[in-house]
């Protein structure tokens, strides 16, 4: 399951981590806690840090540097009218897909309580 789950989470990460930077402007260390307050606990930093570049290239946020006291200035990421137009459309995009997916699941589960298996060993026995 495990490689099944990054496989899934790869295509909506992006998505993810603009929700949480939609309740609030957050920098890296900030993001990898909010992703693991909501059961993302197994994310890579590095692969959050990528991502962020990646949203940040594509002009989805906005970034202030803000000082730390410790070390460098911090990279706070601000969701910004962009990032909303695209947010708003994953949201869509994925209530979409999980309303065809839950569909396509009911509808096999269905199909495979009132049809007799023809592999079952009964039926292999006949």
């Amino acid at each position: 399951m495990a490689k099944q789950m990054t496989e899934m989470l790869k295509g909506t990460l992006e998505g993810i981590i603009l929700s949480i930077l939609k309740t609030k402007p957050s920098y890296g260390y900030e993001i990898r806690a909010g992703l693991q307050e909501n059961g993302f606990t197994d994310i890579a930093e590095g692969t959050i840090y990528a991502l962020l570049v990646r949203i940040e290239q594509h002009k989805l946020v906005d970034v202030t540097k803000v000082p730390s006291q410790k070390g460098p200035p911090r990279k706070v990421y601000s969701l910004n009218p962009k990032g909303e137009e695209y947010l708003a459309e994953f949201w869509e995009v994925w209530d979409f897909l999980s309303s065809r997916l839950d569909h396509l699941r009911h509808q096999t589960q269905e199909h495979s309580e009132s049809t007799p298996s023809s592999t079952s060993p009964e039926s292999s026995e006949q």
